[in-house]
């Protein structure tokens, strides 16, 4: 049985033992909810790719205390200290070569010579590593390839039963995942769009590449493969005009109408969007199944800001869906 723990001090100290004995914890941070192990377990890992019947190749992010906590897996150029000054505590995940004898489980790392590690600054996550004392390995709470989990409700949709705990912060303010920078090369590069935008990382270190879209055969970073964020009906996205089989996912002052819809921001804002986007797919999915429609149209999302992350969960969401994984993930 899967259990509910408060977000003080006791519910803290418990979640943290569980994971100090080889457990699995869901626990919020400010973009989603993660499902937390001891990244220096490959045991401990291997039951999140179980629990979220995930892709082996597909690498998970981990989490640290602090900017120096991070450098000790990875290792720091100017660059990486740069944008720690400024993002970190924050929605930004950094891929930096791992140094040697790096004690983060391959089987997070997928493999690789990298590793993705992050600091939250979401208050509950920051007293679980404090109290924990290890780097979390925590991708989002959800099923692979399902819909991400903005509150403790969300997590357990998807994995009652199949976890230890779920530690209820309330709802995640952020509402889509971390922002996740390749550092591993010369030339910096944007795998997945999220929390930070692409201009605010600009602004720090100058011109940045976003990596092309598509199935990566070994991604080194996760949200890389292409049928992800999926709710159960497939998506239309750019709807200009809505079909009477459909349900509508809005933005902005809409002129469309549909039996079933959920505008994510009537005033158009993209912040609110994407606090609302995980939250909202799911409300959709659930009652157009429900009155019998067979699709969501997607109204356009301004490619700029978070629109560049809402567009990105949207395509992967729309895209065709993975075949299961033949090692069982």
């Amino acid at each position: 049985m899967t259990r509910i723990l408060a977000a003080d001090a006791a519910g803290i100290a418990e979640a943290a033992a569980l994971l100090g004995t080889g457990g699995l914890v869901a626990f919020p941070t400010e973009t989603v909810y993660g499902l937390g192990a001891d990244a220096t377990d490959d045991r401990a890992v291997a039951r999140i790719f179980e629990a979220k019947a995930r892709p082996r190749f597909n690498p998970l992010i981990v989490h640290v205390s602090d900017a120096e906590a991070a450098f000790r897996l990875g290792r720091s150029d100017d660059r990486a200290r740069a944008l720690a000054a400024v993002f970190w505590p924050g929605p930004l995940t950094l891929v930096l070569p791992a140094v040697a004898d790096c004690p983060v489980s391959l089987l997070a790392r997928a493999g690789l010579d990298t590793v993705a590690v992050r600091v939250s600054t979401h208050p509950v996550a920051q007293a679980l590593l404090a109290e924990a004392g290890l780097p979390i390995a925590a991708p989002s709470a959800n099923r692979s390839g399902h819909v991400s989990p903005t509150t403790a409700a969300h997590v357990l949709d998807d994995l009652a039963g199949r976890i230890d705990a779920v530690l209820d912060g309330g709802p995640c303010p952020v509402g889509v995942e971390s922002t996740v920078l390749d550092l591993s090369d010369e030339s910096p590069t944007v795998l997945r769009p999220g929390g930070v935008t692409v201009e605010e990382i600009e602004a720090v270190i100058g011109p940045i590449a976003l990596a092309g879209q598509g199935d990566d055969a070994a991604p080194k970073s996760p949200g890389r493969v292409e049928s992800h964020y999926a709710p159960s009906l497939p998506l239309r996205l750019d709807a200009r005009s809505i079909g009477p089989d459909e349900a509508l996912l809005a933005f902005g002052p809409s002129p469309l109408s549909a039996p079933v819809a959920i505008n994510l921001s009537p005033k158009g804002d993209l912040t609110e969007a994407a606090a609302r986007l995980y939250a909202a797919l799911r409300a959709l999915d659930a009652e157009a199944r429900q009155r019998g429609l067979t699709r969501i149209a997607v109204m356009p999302i301004p490619a700029r800001g978070f629109g560049l992350a809402i567009a990105d969960r949207l395509r992967r969401a729309a895209a065709p869906r993975c075949p299961p994984d033949p090692d069982g993930g």
